[in-house]
């Protein structure tokens, strides 16, 4: 009993000296964002025509705040990756140590990957459609806060979603799931999905369809990448049955 205490008492130790590099590394990138927070504004504004309003001087630090967190952000997620990789790496057998680790530069390129597709595809495209909604009726003026709102609501969701394939290659590789399970839970995941797009996008039907149909196409890739990662895995557990005989033998070769 007293080792069973010791033990998550370990782990709690080892979690919490994770937990604290991990944001030790956000409010490093944090400050850095911060430190350079009006390049970055004047990145974002550089297509607009006009100024952004702000409402109240608070709206000020409030829009510099919000782009420092998201660098922060997208600076912490490799850290966090190998933090949590350096937790469960005493759980893990050889093979599976160096499998997870492969995925973890992957993690953030797809992140990156996903933001940009965000920007520079979803998001003038859907501010296109909205603004020309209104056509001469109306006056369209942006307040800083609005706009940044809307540029985080097309691109994080994105970087976060592009992840995916690589979540799904990973957990496939680990035998968590497999590419069968992710064909049965389509309609499921497609109705999620939908959902999602729903959520993150302005309330017109354009907008959702120019979301949803990416999303959907992510998820496909990563049944075929399941399936490729899948067939591997099946190829090299028959190549180690060949050669050791069984799956006892496998296991002490690899500890």
């Amino acid at each position: 009993m007293e080792d069973k205490e010791l033990n998550i008492i370990d782990h709690l130790d080892e979690l919490r000296k994770r937990l604290i590099i991990s944001v030790a590394a956000f409010l490093v990138f944090f400050i850095a964002g911060f430190a350079y927070v009006e390049e970055i504004y004047s990145f974002f504004v550089r297509d607009l025509d006009v100024k952004l309003i702000v409402l109240g001087p608070s709206d000020i630090i409030w829009v510099y705040f919000m782009l420092a967190t998201v660098i922060a952000f997208a600076g912490t997620i490799p850290v966090i990756a190998i933090q949590l990789w350096l937790f469960v790496k005493p759980a893990l057998r050889p093979n599976e140590r160096k499998i997870s680790l492969s995925y973890i530069p992957a993690l953030f390129v797809l992140f990156i990957v996903g933001l940009c597709f965000g920007y520079f595809v979803i998001f003038p495209t859907v501010l296109k459609f909205l603004i020309e909604l209104g056509g001469e009726l109306m006056v369209t003026n942006f307040t800083a806060d609005r706009y940044f709102r809307f540029i985080m609501h097309m691109t994080i969701p994105f970087g976060v979603l592009f992840e995916l394939p690589v979540v799904v290659m990973f957990l496939t590789s680990l035998g968590i799931i497999n590419p069968f399970v992710l064909v049965k839970l389509r309609k499921y995941a497609y109705f999620v999905l939908v959902f999602i797009a729903i959520i993150i996008t302005p309330p017109d039907f354009m907008s959702d369809f120019i979301v949803t149909i990416p999303l959907l196409f992510l998820y496909e890739i990563s049944i075929n990448l399941s399936k490729i990662v899948y067939r591997r895995k099946l190829k090299k557990e028959k190549e180690w049955k060949e050669k050791f005989g069984s799956n006892d033998t496998i296991i002490e070769e690899d500890e």
